[in-house]
């Protein structure tokens, strides 16, 4: 009895590596660019300029004063959106800065120690608090509106100057083009209802799901914490 041949197992195509990102350029003015965006960012954040944070509802009084100083030059400064402010945490585990409270997170030495390791984003409303946290890269919504947070200002060359007390407005982006990054943000959660609390109640951070891509994240800055506490 003549065998039967076993099938051929397909071969996978071979992934394409991510390509490699440039590292960020110091202006020498206060201001960080990535090269590989073309996105300018302010070395300091509104927590080390002012020595507060803002709720959502006043982070204009921030922004319309670096504009109306124009710091380094430029009008047009703006809070990021969630694809740009993910690109400023480093994925590699090799970059670290110093945060307000001596922590080190996934910022680039780049920018000014100190900070705050939070930004509002532009996904934010009135109607939807959210707060971006680079610690470790995803944006967290919250019930009421009584949330403070830090401002990560960005500014790109071609975008309109900014009207006091109005957010600019972020030039298109061509067909095919976002923010170079290593991995895609994880998508925002939508957020329930605000349920009324007692005056002076600190609102909670809305619970959501991790994702397998997040877990992995955490788990890799934990070991890389741990190794470095044994030092």
């Amino acid at each position: 009895m003549a065998e039967t041949e076993a099938p051929k197992k397909k071969t996978a195509p071979a992934k394409k590596p991510a390509p490699e990102l440039k590292p960020f350029v110091d202006n020498g003015d206060g201001t960080v660019t990535d090269p590989n965006s073309g996105l300018i960012w302010k070395k300091s954040d509104a927590w080390l300029d002012a020595k507060k944070f803002f709720t959502w509802q006043a982070h204009r009084e921030y922004v319309d004063k670096v504009n109306k100083d124009k710091f380094a030059g430029y009008d047009n400064w703006r809070i990021p959106s969630k694809a740009e402010a993910i690109t400023l945490v480093d994925k590699t585990g090799t970059k670290q800065c110093e945060d307000k409270n001596g922590t080190l997170f996934p910022l680039d030495p780049l920018f000014d120690a100190g900070c705050a390791a939070n930004t509002w984003i532009s996904e934010c409303s009135d109607d939807k608090i959210i707060r971006f946290d680079l610690k470790i890269g995803v944006d967290t919504p919250y019930p009421g509106k009584d949330v403070f947070g830090s401002i990560r200002l960005v500014s790109k060359p071609g975008e309109a100057a900014a009207t006091v007390g109005t957010e600019p407005v972020a030039k298109p982006a061509a067909e095919g083009e976002k923010p170079a990054t290593q991995e895609s943000a994880p998508a925002a959660t939508a957020v329930p209802a605000a349920s009324s609390k007692p005056a002076g109640s600190v609102p909670r951070p809305v619970k959501r799901a991790l994702s397998d891509e997040d877990k992995a994240v955490f788990k890799a800055r934990a070991k890389a914490w741990a190794a470095e506490k044994k030092k």
